[in-house]
């Protein structure tokens, strides 16, 4: 995620309905505000230049041509990540009709380039350090990114007991966020359209005193308001739905990281686990 972008997800709650308009001209047409004029910017969309350049005071910038700058920087990374991708798959493909697996996986790729280039490094290791000191860590998915979130506790109970899938087996979220407060942590992972449970659950553990994460895929999210700390998630896609292979990547990111940080506790949870599959017979030798 883009400075640019951080900044506005922290602050669009409390834009005019003005200066949204403009945030999200910017949002949709980077190459645009990073090329040309702001008077060619204004006419375009039908904005005063004077609101572009609140716009930028807004999200912490001294100026419209500061922002600019930024957003050059940040279409120059991506531009440099397309252009790879696209010369690889050229190369490999010269004189064959593009199908559309090689162009989703191509989107994939560039999504996985684009976390990894504009991932704060530092946020990311403070949110994994605050789960690992968690008393209870209580995950939400919804809709589309249930199965995401259920991968995450999956992998994280691994790890450590304090993990919790909330609405698992016909349990209400209600009884899930019973008890959670300020020693205790909320993931919510939710794309557009925003489901109002995950809002809900954002507020309700936010107003406890929770550290809330979310995870999503765009700065209007509404549960970025009641967020502690959050991810904006690339999913460009050519599919007919938004890609989660950045989602998935960012998960196993952190259940990574915490696992490091977990030192020997984890490897003797682990161990305990592996024994505990075989006298069970999940698992077969070979």
């Amino acid at each position: 995620m883009g400075a640019f972008e951080q900044e506005l997800a922290k602050r669009y709650g409390d834009l005019s309905a003005k200066l949204k308009e403009a945030a999200d001209f910017v949002i949709s047409n980077p190459v645009e505000i990073a090329t040309r004029s702001l008077r060619a910017i204004s006419s375009e969309a039908d904005i005063a230049p004077a609101t572009f350049s609140r716009l930028a005071r807004a999200v912490g910038y001294s100026s419209y041509e500061e922002l600019r700058e930024e957003m050059r920087l940040t279409v120059g990374r991506k531009a440099q990540s397309f252009t790879d991708g696209v010369e690889r798959l050229q190369s490999k493909h010269a004189g064959n009709k593009s199908s559309f697996a090689s162009e989703h996986l191509r989107t994939c790729v560039a999504n996985l380039e684009a976390l990894h280039n504009e991932i704060d490094s530092a946020e990311f290791e403070h949110v994994v350090e605050q789960l690992r000191s968690s008393r209870k860590v209580v995950l939400l998915g919804a809709l589309g990114s249930t199965g995401v979130a259920e991968y995450m506790a999956y992998s994280a109970n691994f790890i450590a007991d304090n993990w919790y899938l909330a609405g698992r087996m016909g349990a209400s979220l209600g009884s899930s966020l019973m008890g959670i407060g300020p020693k205790d942590a909320l993931i919510v992972i939710t794309k557009t359209p925003h489901a109002n449970q995950a809002i809900q659950a954002a507020e309700l553990a936010s107003s406890n005193g929770a550290f809330v994460v979310v995870i999503t895929d765009t700065h209007k999210c509404p549960s970025l308001v009641h967020a502690s700390a959050y991810f904006i998630v690339p999913t460009d896609s050519s599919h007919f739905f938004s890609s989660y292979v950045s989602t998935v990547a960012l998960v196993e990111s952190m259940i990574g990281l915490l696992a490091v940080k977990s030192g020997s506790k984890a490897r003797d949870r682990i161990r305990k686990i592996e024994v505990s599959n075989r006298r069970l017979e999940y698992l077969a030798d070979g």
